[in-house]
This record gives structure tokens, C-alpha cells and sequence, in this order.
């Protein structure tokens, strides 16, 4: 019996209390069922972000067997022996021979492989690329949020305005290892906390965090305060959450590692946040991609050994502190590489790659065929896309995080047909979700919305300057709705919305001491 069979027909459940003589949910499945009859919240799922920073190559990653001729022709300088291949049982690709640990995750039934993900009209720059995968934009569209940023708008609308709370006392979001990306960017507000590193995480764990600047210098220092002053209580509960889990698993020493340890920690110290994001970079590989005579071993190998054991250990670890069945991870890297191989022993800039999914509840499969090589492909050839990167954020909103579908598309931007990324359905009739839309202070109320002409627009002053202005998706501002001086409470006023086309938009409510936005949708 494989391994993760056994944990699913065997093990104590970590999603509901054990019962009597310490069988748990997981003996008899998830289901909607079963989590209803123990009112299990639904949403008390993670998602763990890991971006490959500079473009992996996906053809040396995944290979596909049955292209091995062509591929042994277009790029001589990269690929590898098919007797160094590690083959997948059951499908017609195989894995790097660095990522043993992605093997053994496949055999458990804990990683599935998506071939040939991107978006129409590849761009190839780092920046702007990184930016489309980040924002979930088209290629030709500036959207000045984040993906994820915008489902932690809609999940929790009313931050920050008095978070952190009794509903949600953690961080929204974490980020390891990068410096504050558009990633977790809502409409009006960053929608996470940043650990630079992992000795920051663990500075903040054994020190204290400096205060606030107590200044005065306008309404914008107001602002700064009251995050600042969230990141103090936030630096709090991580430390409690950390002090919770003495003791963990052993990891490899890589910096990817150790930011995967962190975030075990504090899954198992009880946080509530709801997105991780952690980084390995390197990428990048125009040139030395391989070692001089020996195509399995370079810098490639390494990063890739670095992810597949980081991953493996992360998830040993979240087994064994009892988390793991709240763990959905994904791998995503700004675009791939060039069909063929360069003179450097690199390979350059190209477009689709495979995206790896891993957790217990993960369809534990390959979707999607093997990419086609060309015989004849040259430096303009690239692989063609099969899956939009968009239709796996989708997937994990509706099938992970069980988000309505028709949600998912204000989210997205745009319809997105879903794909099986989980081997059943984890979704349940209990909610957080309605929970987390009370959390908070609202200071903005749209009624009704959707909307076709008049709308009547509710807003709560605390006795400062308040400005309400509305803005597009893409984060530009089309018009102030109303701006001045109100005394403390409630207030409301009449919006003609009649020549605003149909869409989805954002309304904007700005104080000296908050910053909120709420969605509006024109019919």
C-alpha cells in the first residue's frame, strides 16, 4: 500500500478532533459530510508559495520520454542520459536526477505535475513577466494588485481597519525571503507582513520589535503608525505561535529550507494566515547551467535538489507535527526556457513550464500531454502553452480554499475554467468565510451591488478629512466621489453609476487614520 493510501485509511485526523480510541476524520475521508457532521471550518486550509526566481527550465525538470530523440538533437548542450532520468510509474515523463524527493512525494500520492503552464503572449522580460504572474494580469494589462492579494481582499474586506481581532488576530499573509511583492497586494493595501529572512524570523522570535516612530507629520505618517503598530501586535502572536513548536523535523541547510521550516512552524503554532510565500532564486541559467562533462550535475541540479528536498523535508516535518493535511504547496517561476539549448551550456528565455502542486489532498497525477518538439526548432521556438497559470489560481480558490465560483472570476479578472487539482472534494458546508467578512471594521457599504444606475454608498467618518474615490482593476483612479470634513459616524449619499461600463471596480475610502476598499461590480 503506498504511503499516503496509508495515511488516508489509517491515520489520526488532523482537520477534526480525534474521536474515541484516536481515530480521527481522516479513517473515514473528508468529505462535505463528515466535516459538516464535526463542524469543521472549511476555510482552516494553507497555501505555501514557492517562486522560482529568474526562469526555470522546465524540459530539464520534466522530461518527456517520448520527445528524448528530438530533444537530443535541439539541445545537445543540457540534456541529460535517459538512464539518469527518474521515471514517474504510470506516465511518460521523468524527473531531473537531483529531485528524489519529488519522486517519493509522487509515489505517496502527494505531488501532481501541470505541463506546459504560462499565458498568451509570453513576455520576456524578468520584471514585467514576474509582475503578469504575480498580478494575474494579460500580458498587454497593468494591474497594480496582486492575485493572491485580491482573494485576501475578498476573504477579509475590511482590512486593515482594526486588525489584527478576535476573528483573525494573525498575519493575512507572510513572505520569506522576498522584499514586500506585488504578490499579496490588495486593491489599497499591502495584504501581508514581510520576514526578510531567516535570521529576521528568528530575531523577532527572541527580541522585540522596535515601536512605532511616535511623530507627527500629516495623515500619511497616520497611516504608516497604524500598520506599524499592526506589525508590533502581529510580531507578538508569531512569537507565541513559534514558542508553541519546541521541536521539529531535521531539514537540509538551505536557505529555501529554512524558510519552509519557518513556515511549518507556524502552521503548527496554531496561525491562522492563510498564504505563504517563500523564495529560491537562481534560475536565470543563460550560461554554466550544466557541469562540463556531466549534464546531471551544475547549477540546475543544485537548485532543483534544493526545492525537492526542501519540499520533501517540509512536508515530513508537517506530518510530523499533525498540519499536513492543511498544506496545499505550488512551485511557479516568471516563464521557462528555449525549446533548444545555447553554446554557454544554457539555455535562454522562453515560455511555457510545468507547475508542480504537493499536499495530501493533492490529485497525485500529470495534466496535460507531453510538450511537442519540433525536429527542426531553432531560437524562435518555444513550447506552446496548454494550461493559462490563471486556471490553477482558480483551482486552488474554488478546490482549496473553496471560494464560490462565481467569486472566483472578480478575483481572477476574467473566467477561468478550473482543473482537478485535488482527488476529491475537501470542500465542505461549514464556512470561515462569512466570519472573516465581519472581521475588522467596515467603513464602506455599497447597496446595492451589483449595481445597474443608483447605488447608495454608506460611509463612517471619524471626524478627519475623508476622500472616497473609485478606481478600475488595474488600480487607476477614474474618479473622486466625494471628498471633506464630516463629523464622527455614519453618513451615506446617492451614486449614479448608470455611465460606467460593465465591470468590476473598486471603491476607495481614505482617512488620515484608515484605508479601505470595497468591490463594485456594474451591471
Amino acid at each position: 500500500m503506498k504511503r499516503r493510501n496509508f495515511l488516508k485509511y489509517t491515520s489520526a485526523g488532523v482537520l477534526i478532533p480525534s474521536l474515541a480510541g484516536g481515530i480521527g476524520a481522516k479513517a473515514f475521508g473528508l468529505s462535505p459530510l463528515t466535516s459538516a457532521l464535526f463542524n469543521v471550518p472549511e476555510n482552516d486550509k494553507v497555501v505555501v508559495l514557492i517562486y522560482l526566481a529568474g526562469g526555470n527550465d522546465g524540459l530539464n525538470t520534466v522530461v518527456p520520454l517520448d520527445q528524448l530523440s528530438k530533444l537530443n538533437n535541439v539541445r545537445p548542450h543540457v540534456i541529460m542520459p535517459e538512464s539518469s532520468l527518474l521515471r514517474l510509474e504510470g506516465t511518460q515523463v521523468a524527473l531531473h536526477p537531483a529531485m528524489k524527493g519529488f519522486k517519493n512525494l509522487f509515489e505517496e500520492d502527494r505531488l501532481q505535475i501541470i505541463q506546459s503552464v504560462g499565458y498568451p503572449n509570453q513576455n520576456y522580460s524578468h520584471f514585467r513577466s514576474t509582475d503578469i504572474w504575480m498580478s494575474g494580469s494579460d500580458a498587454d494589462t497593468l494591474v497594480n494588485s496582486g492575485l493572491p492579494g485580491r482573494y485576501l481582499n475578498y476573504e477579509f474586506p475590511n482590512y486593515p481597519v482594526e486588525y489584527p481581532n478576535t476573528e483573525m488576530p494573525d498575519p493575512l499573509a507572510i513572505e520569506l525571503g522576498w522584499n514586500s511583492s506585488l504578490l499579496f497586494q490588495g486593491p489599497s493595501a499591502s495584504m501581508g507582513m514581510v520576514i526578510n529572512n531567516a535570521d529576521d524570523f528568528y530575531g523577532l522570535v527572541g527580541g522585540e520589535v522596535e515601536p512605532a516612530p511616535d511623530t507627527n507629520a500629516g495623515d500619511k505618517i497616520e497611516y504608516v503608525r497604524l500598520i506599524a503598530q499592526q506589525s508590533q501586535v502581529y510580531g507578538q502572536v508569531i512569537k507565541e505561535a513559534a514558542a508553541r513548536v519546541p521541536s521539529q523535523g531535521t531539514y537540509p541547510e538551505t536557505d529555501l529550507s529554512q524558510q519552509l521550516k519557518i513556515v511549518a512552524k507556524l502552521i503548527a503554532g496554531g496561525l491562522k494566515t492563510k498564504l505563504f510565500l517563500v523564495t529560491l532564486g537562481g534560475f536565470d541559467t543563460h550560461e554554466g547551467q550544466v557541469m562540463q562533462g556531466d549534464n546531471t550535475k551544475g547549477v540546475h541540479a543544485e537548485l532543483l535538489k534544493t526545492l525537492s528536498d526542501g519540499v520533501e523535508a517540509f512536508m515530513k516535518d508537517c506530518d510530523g507535527l499533525g498540519v499536513s493535511d492543511k498544506v496545499m504547496g505550488l512551485t511557479f517561476s516568471e516563464f521557462g526556457r528555449r525549446i533548444i539549448s545555447n553554446a554557454s551550456k544554457g539555455t535562454d528565455h522562453g515560455a511555457a513550464a510545468p507547475q508542480f502542486l504537493f499536499g495530501n489532498f493533492v490529485n497525485s497525477t500529470v495534466l496535460g500531454v507531453n510538450p511537442d518538439i519540433p525536429s527542426n526548432a531553432n531560437y524562435e521556438s518555444n513550447l506552446d502553452m496548454q494550461f493559462d497559470f490563471r486556471q490553477v489560481y482558480a483551482s486552488i480558490f474554488e478546490k482549496w480554499l473553496c471560494v464560490n465560483s462565481s467569486d472566483t472570476t472578480g478575483i481572477i479578472l476574467k473566467n477561468m475554467e478550473t482543473l482537478p487539482i485535488t482527488n476529491y472534494d475537501v470542500c465542505s458546508s461549514t464556512s470561515t468565510h462569512e466570519i472573516n467578512q465581519l472581521a475588522g471594521k467596515s467603513m464602506l457599504h455599497i447597496s446595492p451591488n451589483p449595481v445597474s444606475s443608483f447605488t447608495n454608498i454608506n460611509f463612517e467618518s471619524d471626524g478627519t478629512p475623508v476622500v472616497i474615490r473609485l478606481f478600475d482593476i488595474q488600480g487607476r483612479q477614474l474618479g473622486e466621489l466625494l471628498r471633506g470634513s464630516f463629523p464622527m459616524g455614519k453618513h451615506n449619499f446617492d451614486w449614479n453609476a448608470s455611465s460606467l461600463p460593465s465591470g468590476n471596480y473598486f471603491i476607495r475610502i481614505t482617512g488620515a487614520k484608515f484605508d479601505q476598499s470595497k468591490k463594485l461590480i456594474k451591471i
